[in-house]
């Protein structure tokens, strides 16, 4: 048998908290397409514009293309820098559209991604647009105090003859 020690303990819950995480963390994830240079830096990485895509992890058939400005030099490249809050979005059907098991909520965060050290991220929220019959996408960026009101939006019509599961 197995004696309780404080150390034993704070391991496993510490990877337990890991385990968590990782769960909450794994939602929409990113694959850049490319990217392209804006500002030389002499030391460290070049600012630039990247353009990631993110696949709708609740609707199959619908993927997103966000571009965004990444900050280089030596604060980018480790991590420290705080990147813009300018983003733009065009999501698109790639496929046939069909929806999961469970209907969608009215409005959902898509995605999140940090783009500061601490405070500030980058969101992909999507909507629905029941009367319509379209799925509305909207990516900004907010810190913990104050956000920033730049935004961009887009819509990807569905189907006339498929109907979106709405809560």
């Amino acid at each position: 048998m197995k004696t309780f020690t404080p150390r034993r303990f704070m391991t496993k819950r510490y990877g337990l908290s890991l385990a968590v995480l990782l769960g909450v963390c794994n939602g929409a994830y990113s694959e850049q397409i490319g990217a392209v240079d804006t500002v030389f830096k002499l030391l460290g990485p070049d600012h630039k514009i990247v353009v990631d895509a993110y696949d709708d992890p609740q609707v199959n058939g619908v993927t997103c293309y966000v571009s965004r400005a990444k900050t280089g030099g030596i604060k980018g490249a480790l991590g420290l820098a705080e990147d813009k809050a300018e983003a733009s979005i065009a999501c698109r059907q790639t496929g046939p559209i069909s929806f999961g098991t469970k209907p969608l909520v009215h409005q959902e965060e898509m995605f999140s991604e940090r783009i500061s050290l601490v405070f500030k991220r980058l969101r992909v929220v999507r909507l629905v647009d029941s009367k319509r019959n379209t799925l509305v996408y909207l990516t900004y960026s907010d810190r913990f105090i104050e956000g920033s009101p730049q935004n961009s939006v887009t819509a990807v019509p569905v189907p006339a003859g498929t109907v979106i599961p709405v809560k």
